[in-house]
């Protein structure tokens, strides 16, 4: 009997099930896996860091408001030309026979003006630079306690703060290079991502995890990507050198480069005749008619008091995708514009944009909002990709109350770098409102507070079960988080009730998010109490490592 569409005879099919399989390598997508597993462990902790801080950085400003109580609240941006001329008045006593200072001016997320200067030549620590912050209104330093504020959590982010800078920078660099090779090996293994975006197994141990995970990497996919090729991008001249001293020969060419990143003018060679500085007010109006009001961000003087002095004048960063510099140029004694710097070459621009987009300062509030929350789930991303690794392993131990070494080490570092995070940096603000304002190196002191706080609870997993170590120090970490607003009520003159009647929406919102967060880690740590691992059932089929891998 024919069949027009024979098919394969039963016989056939046997033989075929009974025909051992030829041995064969890993394929693509299972190397990929293993790719996408050991880049994202290896710095998976320093990853998850650097995502958290600079999550936080998105409101820096913010920040360093509320770490400074007793500077008021801003109802208006002031005047920023006239800020620029109290300030440069007192930098003239202040900072008398320096060759530089540049000041930052007030702006609707900042309610005073900073300032940096060279120490003078001839002092101890000639080519040094010192920093303080002024009162937008008088114009004279403010008597606040001393703090870095928020700038702490984003020098942290991409430098870790402690170590040199340039090592620091050369280990972002570094994690940053490993967090996109495990975003591509990770859309490459998970073939199904898009489909899992929409599955979500609450309370199935392994899966959820991988569910989760997933939906956290589909949900910000575009922005992960963007957010870790452009923060190499920021630092590249600084890993990849090379192409740049051999290209540029001169030193007239180097600084010409140097001119196309940004706007700071090194001082040239003092004149030694004096001339007072020109009044620095008619400078920034003369800025303001070219971009708006408020769009004049810094001042910078070159040897001011001095026939050679020079003033530039620098836009601001709001409304323009781009962080190249627009700058004018005025002779620093007659007040006259010597020169315009509105555009840069192709390359630099490019960099501009790329590091613009990174930073996320060009939008209003909603797009500042939306990088945060959008960031909030890249860090958690990270952090369910690291717990997954050990609830994975878990279940193919031998012996889960006596797991091996490696399992341990992971296990511990997962603790304190998730828990123990948030614990250290609720540490690092109750220490702002808990030690003397008066207390010398007080700025360093909130740090140091940070890193023992953050120690201690990587003590404190190493010497307690791994489950109860996570509860206590996510209890902990909700119990800090949802007390510090009562900790500022009683410790300063703007609790949560007032604020919101004066319509501080920096001190109300602060104490908002702080017990958003603390809910957040109650939740956490309830889920973890309650969680019931489920046990193996004996005899399972094994399936292909493809399979094991997506099941996960």
């Amino acid at each position: 009997m024919t069949h027009p569409n024979p098919a394969t005879p039963p016989a056939r099919k046997r033989a075929k099930a009974n025909k051992p399989n030829k041995p064969q390598g890993k394929g693509v997508r299972q190397s990929m896996s293993d790719l996408h597993t050991w880049a994202g462990l290896l710095v998976g902790w320093l990853l998850y860091a650097m995502f958290l801080t600079g999550t936080v950085s998105y409101f820096k400003e913010e920040i360093s408001q509320w770490m400074r109580p007793e500077l008021a609240h801003q109802q208006q941006v002031p005047d920023p030309a006239a800020v620029a001329q109290r300030v440069a008045t007192t930098l003239g006593a202040l900072a008398a026979g320096t060759t530089q200072w540049s000041v930052q001016l007030p702006t609707s997320r900042s309610n005073l003006a900073s300032a940096f200067w060279r120490t003078p030549p001839g002092s101890a620590q000639k080519g040094m630079f010192q920093e303080g912050v002024f009162d937008p209104a008088t114009g004279r330093a403010v008597k606040a306690r001393d703090t870095l504020g928020g700038e702490f959590f984003y020098r942290f982010h991409f430098q870790f703060y402690y170590m040199p800078v340039m090592w620091g920078r050369w280990l972002a660099g570094f994690c940053a290079m490993f967090m996109l090779v495990a975003i591509i090996s990770g859309v490459i293994t998970h073939k199904k991502i898009f489909v899992d975006f929409f599955t979500f197994r609450w309370g199935k141990g392994q899966r959820a995890w991988l569910d989760a995970h997933n939906a956290l990497s589909v949900f910000g996919l575009p922005f992960h990507l963007m957010i870790t090729y452009t923060g190499l991008v920021t630092l590249m001249t600084m890993y990849m050198p090379w192409g740049g001293e051999i290209a540029l020969k001169t030193a007239a060419q180097r600084q010409e480069v140097a001119a196309q990143l940004n706007a700071f003018i090194r001082p040239g060679k003092p004149q030694g005749v004096a001339a007072p500085l020109a009044n620095v007010e008619s400078m920034v109006r003369e800025a303001q008619a070219r971009w708006g009001e408020n769009n004049v961000l810094r001042v910078t003087a070159t040897n001011p008091g001095d026939a050679s002095a020079r003033v530039a004048v620098s836009r601001g960063e709001a409304l323009r995708v781009s962080v190249s510099p627009q700058y004018l140029l005025f002779d620093g004694v007659s007040g006259k514009l010597l020169e315009t710097h509105d555009h840069v070459g192709g390359a630099a621009e490019t960099r501009g944009v790329l590091y613009a987009l990174h930073m996320g300062r060009f939008g209003d509030l909603s797009a500042r909002w939306l990088y945060f929350l959008v960031s909030l789930a890249g860090t958690a991303m990270v952090g369910t990709g690291l717990v997954m690794w050990t609830v994975k392993r878990r279940q193919k131990l031998a012996d889960p109350a006596r797991p091996y070494f490696g399992f341990r080490v992971v296990e511990r570092l997962n603790i304190a770098s998730i828990a123990g995070l948030s614990i250290a940096m609720t540490a690092y603000l109750w220490s702002n409102r808990l030690l003397p304002v008066a207390l010398a190196h007080r700025a360093d002191t909130e740090i140091n507070v940070f890193f023992a706080v953050w120690a201690a609870t990587l003590l404190y997993a190493l010497v307690r079960p791994a489950k109860r170590a996570w509860i206590e120090l996510l209890w902990l970490a909700a119990a800090l988080l949802a007390l510090l607003p009562v900790l500022n009520a009683f410790t300063t003159e703007r609790p949560f009730w007032r604020s919101l009647a004066q319509g501080d929406l920096v001190f109300a919102g602060f104490d908002l998010m702080m017990w958003a967060f603390a809910a957040l880690h109650a939740v956490l740590a309830w889920r973890t109490a309650n969680h019931r691992p489920r046990v193996k059932a004996a005899g399972r089929r094994a399936t292909a490592p493809v399979q094991q891998e997506e099941e996960a």
